[in-house]
């Protein structure tokens, strides 16, 4: 049976993880691997993409980690040429990357707001600008943005700079995608819920929001908050990736796909 990324070139944008356990990013990794893409793992923490590619390899995959500061032009743009360099094209590009900072627009640092929004969004779209002219150069390609449920709907958080970003994002995702629809190039945003990921258990201030920083307290509250009765974690994310990357999704562009166990359908 032929694998669902046979012969694929995937970039992963955030492909560690920041502690023990299955992130979103290194999840997608690891999926697409399986599913036959040779993966670039690139993380701003150089050992955690590591991890992931010795992961991949050691399950029989190829792989191959860099180091990227996502709000640095020059290094996302280097990412990406080392990516096309060394297998010859770029058919997939999975941004994962998101960071959150308690606090309203009143509490919270202007620095704070900078910082995010360079990493959540300008990322982003310096990820898409440079990967976009590869991939229109080869005759098409997919694009995965990983968002937010954030980006629709307050989520009992005051988090003011991640639904700013990853609402942008959405709205960036959607507008890039019809401008290069007829180049071949679909690009798709994925909007997470509540998961069980070390990014959720490391942003800063979630489980003092939650309850009082009791992370296993934190991790009840939020699995009652789903209409499944739990949330979900990182191959949830990675499995609506993969569908939105292989050409199963072949005619599916500018969409918000949510994965979020229903709690967006919820009053409150």
């Amino acid at each position: 049976m032929t694998k669902r990324l046979e012969g694929k070139i995937a970039l992963v944008v955030g492909a560690g993880s920041v502690g023990p356990g299955w992130g979103n990013g290194k999840a997608t990794a690891a999926l697409f691997a399986r599913e036959g893409a040779t993966v670039v793992c690139a993380d701003v923490n150089a050992k955690a993409a590591e991890e992931t590619v010795e992961i991949i390899k050691g399950e029989g995959g190829e792989a191959m980690a860099l180091s990227v500061d996502v709000a640095k032009s020059a290094e996302i743009e280097a990412v990406i040429a080392r990516t096309v360099e060394a297998h010859g094209r770029l058919d997939v590009l999975d941004y994962n990357v998101g960071i959150a900072h308690v606090g309203g627009v009143v509490e919270l640092p202007e620095a704070e707001w900078d910082r995010v929004f360079d990493v959540n969004l300008k990322g982003c779209y310096l990820a898409m600008k440079y990967a976009i002219p590869h991939m229109e150069a080869a005759g098409g390609g997919s694009i995965v943005n990983i968002s937010s449920i954030a980006a629709i709907r307050y989520t009992g958080v005051p988090y003011s700079t991640y639904y700013a970003t990853k609402a942008a994002m959405n709205h960036l995702t959607k507008t890039t995608a019809v401008q290069y629809a007829p180049k071949g190039i679909r690009i798709n945003a994925v909007l997470p819920g509540l998961m069980k990921t070390p990014m959720v258990e490391k942003s800063t201030g979630l489980a003092g929001e939650y309850a009082r920083g009791d992370v296993e307290e934190m991790w009840k509250i939020r699995d009652s908050q789903c209409p499944m009765g739990h949330m979900g974690d990182a191959w949830d994310v990675a499995n609506a990736c993969l569908f939105l990357a292989s050409d199963e999704s072949r005619y599916v562009t500018g969409l918000e796909l949510v994965v979020d166990g229903g709690i967006t359908l919820k009053y409150s």
